[in-house]
């Protein structure tokens, strides 16, 4: 496989022609803010917290989806990019219902990390206050869509590494949700397994451990790495 050569942030890297700018920067060890990115799964460039400037190109990028090139000039903080950043992490809190004082990821979540990363201390845009159900029909798991900020994390390892598809996407633009089977309630599906896998996957205390009281979800991101590498490295045999 061919190697390119690029820089990020003036800093100038090497990285295998397929590889994404996200990709690049990590191996590099340069920080780019993510939320829908999830190691082992494919990319969907769905929240947009990795935007980052490319030399001779007006629009922002997201880094999670957009191949490297041979002399790209990348740059992934200044002002303009953290302006961005903050208003899309305060558009997920005033389009949802994230009371983190009540909820079971209180100090455990990716999208509070995100808020102290960008320096958020208030939300400034009109809270939406949508009316969202929450869904305790499983017998061991629960989702409360009021904390769902739509990463389709769960989507996707449900469909890549579980390969079950329970989850899906319904509804657009502000009446987008995740749903089970063909909208049915997550304890009639026919197709789930009860992996936990999405629970562990979601960012936040969207899918949740029934039982969890506040600040006790925490995910285990290793089971979710292990299933992806554990076949390659031979750590189980088929």
């Amino acid at each position: 496989m061919a190697v390119k050569t690029l820089t990020i942030n003036n800093q100038l890297i090497s990285a295998h022609e397929e590889e994404t700018v996200l990709e690049a920067a990590q191996a590099a060890g340069i920080h780019i803010p993510t939320l829908c990115h999830l190691e082992g799964v494919g990319d969907v460039g769905a929240c947009r917290l990795c935007l980052v400037e490319i030399a001779g190109s007006n629009k922002l990028q997201p880094a999670c989806v957009t191949k490297i090139n041979e002399g790209m000039e990348v740059y992934t903080h200044n002002d303009r990019l953290q302006k961005y950043r903050r208003t899309i992490v305060e558009m997920l809190f005033a389009e949802g219902n994230h009371i983190c004082s009540v909820c079971v990821a209180n100090g455990n979540c990716e999208l509070q990390d995100l808020a102290i990363e960008m320096g958020m201390d208030h939300v400034r845009l009109e809270y939406h206050f949508p009316n969202r159900k929450v869904d305790v029909s499983h017998d061991r798991f629960g989702i409360d869509h009021n904390r769902c900020v739509l990463c389709t994390r769960c989507v996707r390892v449900c469909d890549e590494i579980e390969g079950a598809h329970t989850w899906d996407m319904a509804g657009r633009g502000t009446n987008s949700h995740v749903i089970t089977d063909l909208s049915q309630p997550w304890g009639t599906s026919q197709t789930c397994t009860s992996c936990g896998k999405c629970v562990n996957a979601c960012p936040t205390g969207a899918i949740f451990y029934q039982a969890s009281s506040v600040g006790e979800m925490k995910h285990d991101r290793d089971k979710l790495d292990f299933l992806v590498t554990a076949r390659k490295k031979q750590q189980w045999n088929l």
